[in-house]
């Protein structure tokens, strides 16, 4: 899955094709054992992983979600979380789009998103 994949899985979810059209993306890589502290953002990100693993943990709610290749995680703004990549590395693909734009998804709102 690359971004383009990903922009076409969320206009398919109810995401206006503008707003997914327009979402800044990122496609990384990182080694065994990486971390990346707790932090948050400001938008809402969609996050695939292409291969290998990594760990998320959200330490507000206490949950921890393991990724391997192809599942996904979706992070509203401003939740924070850490995360740590798995013994084989990790490559993802992820795509920020504005804050709301998840909860709106999840609420069935028919509207176009981002609006």
């Amino acid at each position: 899955m690359d971004l383009a994949d990903l922009r076409r899985v969320l206009e398919a979810a109810g995401v206006d094709g503008a707003v997914a059209g327009a979402a800044g993306g990122d496609d990384w890589a990182a080694g065994p054992g990486t971390t990346f502290g707790a932090h948050r953002h400001d938008h809402d990100k969609v996050l695939v992983c292409r291969s290998g693993s990594i760990t998320f943990v959200l330490p507000e709610d206490g949950s921890t979600t393991d990724l391997v290749a192809g599942q996904r995680l979706d992070l509203p703004a401003r939740t924070l979380h850490r995360a740590v990549v798995g013994t084989g590395g990790v490559q993802c693909v992820e795509l920020h789009l504005p804050a709301g734009t998840l909860a709106r998804l999840l609420a069935g709102e028919t509207r176009p998103v981002g609006q």
